[in-house]
């Protein structure tokens, strides 16, 4: 038995504790938990072709220092640990176990929250009373609360234009007055395995789910967004009345980059050859300093400057949209409203640029 944990010891240890660990390692032990990171946009936060098509551009429009500022997020063990040119396995995991579980502290002073990191034998998480073979084990407090993701969703740039205000719409939502975490809903608790039966046997505990859906999860989106399609008449003109509502966000939605938006896409076909098509976009739209509108990722983190319109639903908010079109009563039409979640400007496929995520339909006379 003495020889099965030294093994394990030495399996799981990573052998540099001073520069950070490769997910794999971690993934040896932490098996359901590495598998399940594996498929969140955390772990693509880095080998993203988006991402990286979006990096090369800015690079190229705004010099090499803005790899640190990209990177920093993209990255954050790459900045952390110097390698900027991604030598090592661990910078291309994005944000991975060694960057999440070595953080000690957020602070919220200066122009953008900063984590504290301490990479070492020592890994920091939610859980108490846990024992490793492997490495040491301590309780975090700041793990359990929101302010671990302030450090990559809130971002003010040089100009001092807040790009990214997730974690404030969140502190500033009844989401946060009331301490209901992003965790809450991007790593919900279920019973599991913190470490494989396989290597150690333990009590199931209480864990986070590590998937952490969000941005363009269907899951999400249709638990976090309410419609309901209504019509009338004035006339000869059909009304049509969408009650759209942000039931379930603790932030605004959208939120994250200027570049994402929901569509609401409205139609009308009559029978008798009448057609109608309508939309109406939820997005924060912000400009450069001389006022003109920025359309590109990268424009928009280094060049922002100010608020041209923000029409994305707040936490809670419930918004009426009415749509008037020229059909006269007794005609039989088909009313459909559909909702597609526009997450990238840059996507070369339809798939990639935007997901539908709920459609409504109805049949009026």
């Amino acid at each position: 038995m003495r020889f099965s944990l030294l093994l394990l010891a030495a399996v799981c240890l990573a052998p540099a504790m001073q520069n950070p660990s490769s997910a794999e390692l971690c993934g040896r032990c932490h098996r359901a938990i590495h598998e399940a990171w594996r498929e969140s946009s955390h772990s693509k936060a880095m080998e993203s072709r988006l991402f990286q098509d979006s990096l090369q551009m800015a690079e190229k429009d705004f010099g090499a220092d803005t790899r640190k500022i990209c990177l920093s997020c993209h990255a954050p063990l790459a900045l952390e640990s110097g390698d900027l040119q991604l030598v090592r396995k661990a910078s291309w995991e994005g944000v991975s176990c060694d960057y999440c579980h070595s953080v000690r502290d957020v602070s919220l002073e200066g122009r953008n929250p900063r984590a504290s990191l301490a990479i070492g034998s020592n890994k920091t998480g939610p859980l108490k009373d846990v024992t490793s073979a492997a490495h040491t084990s301590s309780y975090s407090a700041v793990h359990t609360s929101s302010l671990v993701c302030a450090p990559c969703h809130e971002y003010r740039n040089a100009l001092g234009f807040p790009v990214l205000t997730t974690y404030s719409e969140w502190s500033q939502s009844s989401f946060g007055k009331n301490d209901t975490t992003c965790q809450t809903c991007h790593m919900a608790e279920v019973k599991g395995d913190v470490v494989d039966p396989h290597i150690q046997r333990a009590k199931t505990a209480t864990i986070n789910l590590h998937n952490m859906p969000g941005s363009n999860s269907l899951q999400q989106l249709s638990g976090a967004i309410r419609a309901q399609l209504t019509t009338s008449r004035r006339e000869d003109t059909l009304l049509v009345h969408i009650t759209v509502s942000n039931e379930s966000a603790g932030h605004h939605l959208p939120t994250g980059s200027p570049m994402r938006r929901i569509e609401l896409e409205l139609r009308a076909d009559s029978y008798k050859g009448h057609r109608f098509q309508a939309q109406k976009v939820y997005q924060r739209r912000v400009a450069d300093q001389a006022g003109r509108p920025l359309v590109r990722e990268h424009f928009a983190f280094m060049k922002g400057a100010s608020v041209i319109s923000d029409t994305r639903l707040a936490p809670g908010e419930q918004r009426q949209e009415t749509f008037s079109f020229d059909i006269p009563p007794g005609v039989p039409t088909k009313v459909e409203a559909t909702f597609r979640y526009y997450y990238s400007p840059m996507a070369r496929s339809e798939t990639q640029r935007r997901v539908t995520f709920l459609s409504l339909s109805r049949l009026v006379r």
